[in-house]
């Protein structure tokens, strides 16, 4: 246990006795504890291999290689369509961790394998998502506003191209293009 995870442990209201057993789990595969994006985290030489994190309706394993894993329960979820690599497994008790124990350690312990191997999650590059028409015409007429957004890094582009899509109105669409055009010409992602 490293003392410093145990803020994330202490602060926890909602899912303190799932986040309790799911630590205890996690630290008998023998990985290492850090903290995180303020969740703990657990590592395989320096690795990130799983975190444990809540939410509202239910707490989870979040494995960071999740889609490499085989999942012969059926029991990892992709929490978005758009999430390329990472799988959670859910839970809405302490029972279900409880009842699963030994399911969970061989994912970990499948998890560490694949990294043992080096094994990487094929990641969509940025021309494998569809950039929203609208979105395009702008690129198409403004040259620089296109150097500008070719120039951002894979991720901010992605986030930009999902943010653009998201609502089902094209009216919707374009004001939001027009609102960060500035945004990309100053070479600045999202939330920047």
């Amino acid at each position: 246990m490293n003392p410093k995870v145990d803020w994330f442990f202490d602060k926890a209201e909602k899912w303190k006795k799932e986040f309790e057993k799911l630590r205890k789990i996690i630290l008998d595969c023998g990985l290492d504890e850090e903290l995180k994006w303020g969740q703990a985290c657990y590592m395989f030489e320096g690795r990130n291999i799983v975190l444990i994190h809540g939410f509202k309706e239910y707490c989870a394993l979040l494995f960071f290689k999740g889609a490499l894993l085989n999942d012969p329960e059926g029991i990892l979820v992709q929490q978005t369509e758009n999430v390329q690599s990472a799988r959670q497994i859910r839970f809405t008790n302490i029972k279900e961790i409880v009842e699963q124990e030994r399911i969970i350690k061989a994912y970990i312990y499948e998890a560490i394998e694949i990294e043992r191997a080096g094994l990487q999650v094929k990641l969509k590059k940025t021309s494998d998502f569809k950039i929203p028409e609208e979105f395009q015409k702008k690129l198409d007429k403004k040259p620089a506003l296109k150097k500008a957004f070719e120039a951002l890094t894979p991720g901010r582009q992605k986030g930009y191209i999902f943010y653009f899509s998201q609502p089902k109105l094209s009216k919707t669409r374009e004001a939001r293009i027009e609102k960060y055009i500035w945004q990309i010409l100053d070479g600045k992602g999202l939330n920047d």
